[in-house]
């Protein structure tokens, strides 16, 4: 079968532009903006945000510290601030409650790269040639808990793409395009949604708080499925979709509880039969009665089970 290049005109035709590509707007919005809340201070000299995505302060009120960060300073044996603690604070409860990896696909720039690797791919029609297990993600989030242990050093804000990102665009890309460079021809010529879905350890940590979240993707209208599979192909994380929609004979209910799931909206948008919504994570009812439609078949170079 021919990888598709049309995904979301079905969806253009039946809903118009905007509802087919709401979610992925909105996305590259948050990621711009908060870029830019970030860089207009040291750029611009307007100082909304001091700091980076590892530590900053709001306003000259709100701090806010990435946990992942603070996790490996501590393993480094640093001794952070009381305020890096409340910040790490706000920023887990916010997490748990919206979803973990809302942080991948609505605030990380890199989100922005690999999305364009992917969507140049299908574009291009090309196959991956290796697909990485899922579990990779966890074996690199050990391993940069364990450096910072063993050096003393968080050696993963040497590597990080979005450090990186940051100091580039302030003081000179040097390395980070490299860095990027890397990543987009990863995720283009190697492994589809490599980087994001398979080795980013940021990805994994975010992925953990999301077993608690809240705000969750739901399928309430899975009867109206007509097989077309654009959410599969679509979706950087496929395998939490069959479960809902697939899956009523053994009980699934039809919102997307796996942490894995990344919020980012792109199965609503390229539905044209309106199947999924945002909505939260309660009255995830069981159905007794048979799945909808045919048996779902895995798109070339994806894997759905």
């Amino acid at each position: 079968m021919a990888i598709r290049h049309d995904i979301g005109a079905e969806a253009v035709a039946a809903k118009g532009f905007w509802a087919a590509y709401r979610w992925l707007l909105l996305r590259r919005t948050s990621q711009l903006a908060v870029l830019l809340l970030f860089l207009a201070g040291p750029l611009w000299g307007f100082w909304i945000v001091k700091g980076n995505m590892a530590s900053s302060l709001t306003l000259e009120i709100l701090p806010l510290t990435d946990p992942y960060i603070l996790l490996q300073s501590l393993l480094g044996g640093v001794t952070p601030t009381d305020s890096a603690f409340i910040g790490a604070a706000i920023v887990l409860l916010f997490y748990m409650l919206v979803g973990g990896r809302v942080y991948c696909s609505w605030v990380c720039p890199v989100n922005m790269i690999t999305d364009l690797a992917n969507w140049l791919r299908r574009r291009l029609g090309l196959r991956t040639r290796s697909n990485l297990p899922k579990s990779s993600r966890y074996w690199m989030l050990a391993l940069t808990l364990i450096l910072p242990l063993v050096t003393g050093v968080i050696v993963w804000e040497l590597v990080n793409p979005v450090s990186l990102t940051f100091r580039g665009i302030i003081f000179g890309f040097g390395l980070a395009w490299i860095v990027l460079l890397a990543l987009f021809l990863f995720d283009l010529l190697i492994s589809q949604d490599g980087w994001c879905g398979r080795l980013c350890p940021v990805g994994a940590f975010y992925g953990l708080l999301g077993n608690w979240s809240q705000i969750r993707v739901r399928a309430d209208k899975r009867e109206q499925c007509d097989d077309c599979l654009e959410c599969f192909i679509i979706c950087p994380e496929p395998q939490v979709i069959k479960p809902v929609l697939k899956g009523v004979e053994k009980g699934y209910g039809p919102v997307i509880l796996a942490n894995e799931c990344t919020n980012c909206g792109r199965c609503i948008d390229v539905c044209a039969e309106d199947v999924f919504r945002f909505g939260n994570r309660f009255a995830n009812y069981n159905e007794t009665t048979k799945p909808v439609g045919q048996a779902v078949h895995a798109e070339p170079g994806r894997t759905v089970s």
